[in-house]
């Protein structure tokens, strides 16, 4: 039976009840109703460049490959044999024309198509079928400026309508310079004892804790100027459908304090401007969340992250750090140095925040604790929809406003069969 959670999420009154962070049965309910209905981030095309290709991931706690046909074709499918259920590919990524399933040898074309049975022609006597057992598709497949998506659900909207106004957000991370971005280097992968809503709110509108928890890197000043004198300028952005972003003030710098960064970011500052915009000169996006567990970050660092969740108390964090594509090679080293330094498993800032996403899920296992609401009311009532900016945005730099609206969106989601009724 469904958990009705609109009663566990008042975004009015910003109160949210810390059962949505523990319990079995409402994280079973969102790999149904989230995971298995929204468009979720798969892998960047530059990761999967050449005919052939092949990514593993996870939608949900569903395993997926990701991969470019002989013909160049981008397409995705359940990484499961049809014949038993074992796991087909058990590579991270590689070069592939065909797949061999280590249990009983089935073997797929990069197209999913089911190619070769051993004993076909004696044990199944030439009677199966093959063309009605190739590996099972996403429903929608897209993609957004190389960004790769998928989604289960037939009836989901498009991506373009998923993504709303978060489009130029998504820009201004990965489509600053003509070309786009390229993923640099590969994927960091660590498991935290986290709920795996914790880190996705916290990228899409948690500035409140930098100066806090983040103290100790800030006073080496390798976190950049805005965050060694605090900017008076930036707001939390809410663009709709549940996505998040924050933003300083349009001349407030937020890169790594390198010198070969920030003289790359001078040069091109002309460029990014004119290709971003009449918005970029009123806010500089710097960490953003699309609903519900894909966040970026420009911020002492060049990343992006996909949140997996791998039960109620635990997130498998997958990290990329990315470069526009037209920058020369020495800065996009610079930029994954700077990155791996601030953020990643042993970066300074990520260990702080990893320790306050273990301790505010591991206190929700308390009979009493799990009792009282989590208090989200920072700027209550002071924020408004901004005509030019195409989002809800705080009248102050700090706020919980996208909190309320992220918590919100989840519990529409659970709550709602019908994408018509959101």
């Amino acid at each position: 039976m469904a958990v009705d959670v609109s009663r566990l999420v008042d975004g009015e009154r910003g109160l949210v009840s810390r059962r949505i962070f523990i319990e079995q049965d409402i994280y079973q309910q969102e790999l149904e109703q989230i995971f298995a209905r929204c468009w979720l981030f798969l892998c960047h095309e530059s990761q999967i460049p050449k005919p052939g290709d092949f990514f593993s991931t996870y939608m949900g706690e569903d395993p997926v490959l990701v991969m470019r046909d002989s013909g160049g074709k981008i397409n995705a499918f359940l990484n499961i044999c049809r014949h038993r259920g074992n796991r087909l590919c058990l590579a991270d990524s590689g070069n592939a024309s065909s797949f061999n399933c280590a249990y009983h040898g089935w073997t797929y074309g990069n197209d999913g198509s089911l190619i070769a049975v051993p004993n076909e022609r004696d044990a199944y006597y030439g009677e199966l079928d093959q063309r009605k057992w190739s590996l099972i598709p996403v429903a929608q497949l897209d993609s957004y400026k190389g960004l790769i998506f998928a989604t289960f659900d037939p009836a989901a909207p498009s991506l373009l309508d998923y993504l709303g106004e978060m489009t130029w957000y998504l820009d201004c991370f990965f489509d600053r310079r003509e070309g786009g971005i390229e993923v640099v280097g590969g994927v960091q992968k660590w498991t935290i004892p986290s709920n795996w809503k914790l880190p996705a709110e916290n990228f899409a509108g948690d500035s409140y804790h930098v100066s806090w928890s983040h103290l100790s890197a800030i006073k080496t000043g390798f976190a950049g100027d805005f965050r060694v004198s605090p900017a008076t300028e930036g707001t939390v952005l809410s663009p709709g459908n549940g996505h998040c972003v924050i933003a300083i003030g349009p001349e407030d710098v937020s890169i790594p304090p390198e010198p070969t960064i920030l003289e790359y970011e001078a040069q091109v500052r002309a460029e990014v401007t004119q290709r971003l915009g009449k918005r970029f000169t009123r806010v500089n996006p710097i960490a953003a969340t699309m609903f519900p567990n894909l966040s970026m970050l420009r911020a002492a660092s060049s990343t992006f992250r996909v949140w997996h969740p791998k039960g109620p108390d635990k997130t498998e964090v997958w990290s990329w750090i990315f470069a526009d594509k037209a920058a020369p090679d020495h800065i996009k080293d610079q930029f994954r140095l700077a990155s791996i330094r601030g953020f990643g498993p042993s970066g300074t800032f990520e260990q702080d925040d990893m320790d306050n996403w273990q301790e505010c899920t591991q206190t929700c296992r308390g009979v009493v604790s799990r009792k009282y609401d989590l208090n989200m009311q920072m700027g209550l009532g002071h924020e408004r929809y901004d005509d030019e900016l195409k989002a809800w945005a705080s009248d102050f730099r700090l706020s919980e406003a996208n909190h309320r609206r992220f918590y919100s969106r989840w519990a529409q989601v659970m709550d709602s069969n019908s994408w018509q009724g959101l």
